[in-house]
């Protein structure tokens, strides 16, 4: 290759194109000496549109957008979205800290729109390490944009791919138009229309939500609605101002200097800080189950915790479902003409790091290494640098996948790409203290 190739290198490539990695092109517009590309399978940017429900919020404050959490006089943060589309004072007077599901998407679909570096409708094939002509070592990122083939060249990559639905592999064999997840549930509600029975399988938020929704639709279509969850319970997720405080940089930097054995332990204690029901949508369920029993009516509707769904059996036009109370010890059967289950979501590996898999060290468990500053570990040192977004969970704890935490991990990262400070990087912002602290000797004057 000729050495005119280092022309047209860019200092990192992004892959994926969530509100994480978003969040970075965004505050990488304002670095000139950063010059990036991020690349994006779907043809725009779109979050969660099957379940973009009437109603929804963001379970974070709206200061978990973009960038203000880093930099809140940056363009494209979430009030001056409100400012450039006339709607400050409706904002304002909404006197509301969580904002519509609906609106925190358009909002990220706008601020795509600006993004100069973003590009969307190409997939990425395979991504190499490669010595060009001239060059220090770089990738090389092979995409495919209709029926071209397309390179680009890049001294880092940013890796934000996210998560993906997860179904248990006994019940993906009943997956179609109604036996679905809840992602789908837009795409897929036409077929409640003429059910007569629907079950809902799981106690997370976007269970609750779908539950919720079809507990309004219930009273003009009168199908008899079950709600599953192996859970305990149906619990609210954690939601207490010190408890929050578990989303915070101190918090990650403690988690992260623990041994992975205590680390593992103890995010099995954590479901409920990102896992749970919102109260606010607890409440809702509770208050419309309240109004529909006024005068001891029994709507058909039920609530089942402590509660798994061991198989699905097509019967008829119907299914079968197999399940265990797993308490008791008892299993029954319940017939149902649709299934949504809410069984969330798991952490994707990418096919096309196959050629530079062999360079990434894993831990026992198959998992990437990440250092603390989001680095992937590498088995030699190299020039080039992997960056990860949300994919931390293992290494730095529940704030990973939080909106919250976004736009601090991305100052972290774009800090290390220039070698100094762009974006001031925050400490000690919480009151509590989740080590040791050493008490500070005062001294007596006499």
């Amino acid at each position: 290759m000729s050495a005119q190739h280092c022309d047209v290198l860019y200092d990192v490539a992004g892959v994926g194109l969530g509100p994480f990695n978003l969040g970075a092109a965004a505050l990488m517009e304002n670095v000139p000496d950063i010059k990036a590309v991020f690349i994006e399978e779907k043809t725009e940017f779109d979050w969660h549109p099957g379940m973009l429900l009437d109603g929804t919020t963001l379970q974070v404050p709206f200061l978990a957008d973009l960038v203000s959490m880093a930099d809140v006089t940056n363009r494209f943060s979430f009030l001056n979205y409100l400012q450039e589309h006339g709607r400050m004072y409706h904002f304002y007077f909404l006197e509301k800290f969580h904002i519509p599901r609906q609106e925190y998407n358009h909002y990220c679909r706008w601020a795509a729109s600006h993004i100069t570096s973003c590009q969307f409708g190409m997939r990425v094939q395979e991504v190499r390490r490669i010595k060009l002509s001239d060059c220090d070592p770089v990738y090389e990122i092979t995409v495919r944009n209709e029926n071209i083939n397309k390179r680009f060249y890049a001294r880092h990559l940013l890796m934000g791919v996210g998560t993906t639905p997860a179904v248990p592999g006994h019940l993906q064999h009943a997956l179609g138009d109604t036996v679905f997840h809840t992602s789908e549930y837009l795409y897929k509600k036409e077929s409640c229309e003429n059910a007569d029975s629907i079950a809902v399988i799981g106690s997370g938020q976007s269970s609750a939500e779908v539950f919720l929704e079809l507990a309004h639709e219930q009273v003009k279509k009168g199908f008899s609605l079950h709600w599953f969850t192996r859970s305990m319970g149906f619990f609210p997720m954690e939601y207490s101002k010190l408890g929050l405080e578990h989303f915070s940089p101190d918090y990650t930097a403690f988690f992260y200097q623990l041994p992975q054995f205590k680390k593992d332990r103890l995010l099995e204690q954590q479901h409920l800080l990102y896992k749970g029901i919102s109260a606010d949508t607890i409440a809702a369920i509770y208050d419309l189950l309240y109004e529909r029993s006024i005068g001891n009516t029994k709507p058909d509707i039920h609530l089942q915790a402590m509660t798994e769904v061991e198989n699905i059996t097509k019967r008829m036009n119907q299914w079968e479902l197999q399940a265990h109370h797993h308490i008791k010890g008892d299993s029954f059967k319940l017939d149902a003409d649709v299934i949504i289950l809410g069984t969330g979501y798991a952490q994707t590996m990418p096919h096309w790091l196959s050629p530079v898999d062999h360079l990434i060290e894993r831990d026992e468990r198959g998992r990437f290494q990440i250092t603390e500053d989001y680095r992937l570990v590498m088995r030699e040192r190299l020039s080039n640098e992997i960056f990860v977004q949300n994919a931390e969970l293992h290494t730095h704890g529940v704030g990973a996948p939080d909106l919250g935490l976004g736009a601090h991990r991305n100052a972290v990262i774009i800090n290390q790409l220039v070698g100094r400070e762009a974006y001031p990087v925050q400490s000690d912002a919480v009151f509590q203290t989740f080590g040791i602290e050493q008490p500070t000797m005062s001294s007596t004057h006499i």
